[in-house]
């Protein structure tokens, strides 16, 4: 069993969902609203960690968090927040679950019942106080990192999708146990895998200075190259299975340095129709942004390829390779085959450049670019 405290405290091993119930009274947390998904409950997941909570306490279940999670989903799980009396939040799942955990953190112990005016791009992670609930995260699968990160990403009754962030939002603990991911889908395992491994890549891009998240990047980097394609072809490789936790965590760890233009396009790609799977969009989108950066990454890039496994490559040699990989393990290579209409590229570019992580990309991209880069990966070309 390893402890590790960073950013918060992860319990991190096979089996470590035993440590619920210590995790729980560290928190403070007696009345949970546990959140989740109905794939996460028919799994039968929910029902071993229901069977991890101190005898007698009352967990209230609100299990309707779509895809992508929605204001309207944060508000229906307050309301369940409400009823219950609780006094923290155990978010279970993915990113999603996880992200709507923090939101509803949020917006139960504080005033205005709207979310815009928290949101990172509209000034709101100084509005964002330490009455923030409690919130106990448990993944399940291994791409976001949530379980360790500020941010929770929502698509907000206009359409965008924001990120919220705040130091008070960082769950109390994470439990991560990579039993809790064994038997999920080879795509699902895939798409996350990749939000993971993009991640490293743009928080190794990323201008700012931070040695420390560097480091962490690169054998998260390195990690993730080597496992994620175990991973999807064995769900119970136990071995693949924690060292894809463990990427994904290092991950979130790491990217406090900051993203890129990936992620600047793939939050608004995220809020159109059809539940796009961010971690799909980022694999599609980074070699794209890897070819564009090309100029202000050489500095990095030894790093980067090296983690990969290819010492001594140019950007484009690391971009083609990250793009066989995700092909490799069944994933789509464009937008258009993820069903992005062309006609709603132009709108995303102009998005993009209102992300917050449009400021932290390692070359100065205009619409214009943007627009190029989306209509590359829309085609293929």
């Amino acid at each position: 069993m390893a402890l590790m405290v960073y950013l918060n405290r992860v319990q991190f091993a096979h089996g470590a969902i035993a440590m619920l119930t210590e995790e729980l009274a560290l928190a403070g947390i007696t009345r949970p609203l546990v959140v989740t998904d109905t794939g996460i409950r028919a799994a039968g997941i929910w029902g071993k960690v229901q069977a991890m909570l101190p005898a007698g306490m009352a967990a209230a279940l609100f299990d309707a968090v779509p895809p992508n999670p929605t204001e309207a989903a944060v508000r229906a799980a307050v309301a369940v927040y409400r009823a219950h009396g609780a006094d923290g939040v155990i978010g279970l799942g993915g990113g999603s679950p996880l992200d709507l955990a923090k939101a509803v953190a949020l917006l139960a112990t504080h005033s205005g019942g709207a979310l815009a005016p928290f949101a990172v791009i509209e000034g709101g992670l100084a509005r964002i106080t330490a009455q923030a609930a409690p919130v106990v995260a448990i993944p399940t699968t291994s791409g976001t990192g949530s379980e360790v990160s500020r941010g929770a990403l929502i698509v907000l009754d206009d359409g965008r999708k924001v990120s919220i962030g705040s130091p008070h939002l960082i769950p109390r603990a994470a439990i991560c146990d990579p039993d809790l991911t064994f038997g999920l889908p080879p795509l699902l395992t895939a798409g996350t895998g990749m939000d993971a491994l993009a991640h490293c890549v743009e928080t190794l891009c990323s201008p700012r200075e931070n040695p420390v998240a560097d480091a962490i990047a690169r054998d998260g980097l390195a990690r993730a190259w080597r496992f994620l394609p175990l991973a999807v072809a064995d769900g119970a490789d136990a071995a693949a299975r924690h060292a894809m936790m463990l990427a994904s965590m290092q991950g979130a760890l790491a990217f406090q340095k900051g993203l890129g233009a990936v992620h600047a396009l793939s939050h608004p790609l995220g809020g159109l129709p059809g539940a796009l799977h961010h971690g799909t969009l980022n694999a599609v989108l980074l070699p794209h942004v890897l070819r564009f950066n090309a100029p202000a990454i050489g500095a990095v890039l030894p790093a980067l390829a090296e983690a990969i496994g290819l010492p001594g490559a140019d950007a484009t040699v690391v971009a083609d390779a990250i793009a066989a990989l995700s092909r490799r393990i069944g994933l789509p290579a464009t937008l258009a085959e993820m069903g992005v209409p062309a006609a709603a590229l132009p709108a995303i570019a102009a998005a993009g450049t209102r992300d917050h992580h449009h400021l932290t990309n390692p070359r100065r991209a205009s619409e214009d670019d943007y627009l190029a880069l989306l209509s590359a990966a829309h085609t293929g070309g």
